[in-house]
């Protein structure tokens, strides 16, 4: 049982006058913070602090914070609670894909200041698309955070684009955006209680259309096709801080080769960067019965970095 239920959220500014949302939950006292970056399809809410139960079950979020760092976590502009995108006015063919990586890392940007300017010392946190994000900020930025955890990372993925795009009922040639509807994303990924949950978080967030359906940009998924063609948004050798690539045996997104890819090509001493693997997770790992695992295998990560 988490000690710690409190979740507050701030609105920040982007330097284009974005308004952004970020969630906090922390410790009464603290001297360092993770700054947490979500997926292409799930905002922050849904991903890192999903209402299950009294809502900290689930929640990284609030691991994070029981384990003595504060914790945030940024709705990149078009999820969650940030303001959304003038291409959701418009039909999604009239627009490609609207924030890539290199773009969503200037509200990344306005993040890292905010929580740096909470804590001595800030390590960043990015799951799938945002190790995406999270890499193209290091790159584009002279930031340095104290590490970054890349879990279930996607960099030169074996995939076939066009294959994973027909299982999610997607064409090669992206829209802006992608409309999700309930049944369709159950059946994908199986329903239960913790399904519920982020469904209820998503719907329940400026991307809702109704109770059946949300909207998502497509940014994410353009970044995916290219990772699939090897040209991923940001180099591996760009990252020079400590570095932890982390991910499922069982995920079928993030793939072991490619995964190993990645960690090979950090620019990081070898005493600095390190790889795990968590057996029998997938790409939710950080929702599944090896939960626990993943908190303690970052939370000591971050203690011996």
């Amino acid at each position: 049982m988490s000690e710690t239920t409190d979740l507050y959220r701030h609105d920040i500014t982007a330097d284009d006058g974005t308004r952004l949302r970020i969630y906090e939950v922390a410790p009464d006292a603290y001297d360092e913070a993770v700054l947490c970056l979500h997926g292409g399809l799930t905002p922050s809410r849904a991903l890192f602090a999903p209402p299950v139960g009294d809502g900290t079950s689930h929640s990284w979020l609030h691991a994070i914070a029981d384990r003595g760092r504060a914790a945030f976590a940024l709705d990149v502009r078009g999820y969650g609670e940030s303001e959304m995108l003038p291409e959701y006015d418009e039909p999604a063919d009239a627009n490609g894909p609207p924030v890539r990586a290199e773009d969503a890392a200037h509200d990344v940007k306005a993040a890292y200041d905010f929580v740096a300017d909470q804590a001595d010392g800030v390590h960043l946190l990015g799951v799938s698309w945002g190790t995406m994000t999270g890499g193209s900020f290091l790159e584009q930025y002279d930031d340095t955070p104290n590490s970054f955890v890349q879990c279930a990372p996607v960099y030169k993925s074996p995939i076939d684009f066009a294959d994973a795009a027909a299982a999610l009922g997607l064409e090669t040639t992206l829209d802006a955006y992608v409309v999700e509807e309930y049944d369709v994303v159950k059946e994908r990924q199986g329903g239960g209680p913790v399904f519920e949950a982020v469904w209820r978080a998503v719907v329940d967030s400026n991307q809702r259309l109704d109770d059946d359906s949300y909207v998502a940009q497509t940014g994410a998924i353009a970044d995916t096709k290219d990772c699939c063609a090897g040209n991923p948004p940001y180099a591996a050798d760009a990252i020079d801080v400590p570095t932890l690539v982390v991910r499922g045996s069982e995920d079928q997104t993030s793939q072991r080769e490619d995964a190993l890819t990645l960690y090979d090509e950090l620019d990081v001493p070898g005493d600095a960067a390190e790889y795990a693997e968590l057996r029998g997770g997938d790409h939710f790992v950080m929702h599944g019965p090896r939960r626990q695992d993943l908190y303690d295998t970052t939370a000591a990560f971050w203690g011996r970095i």
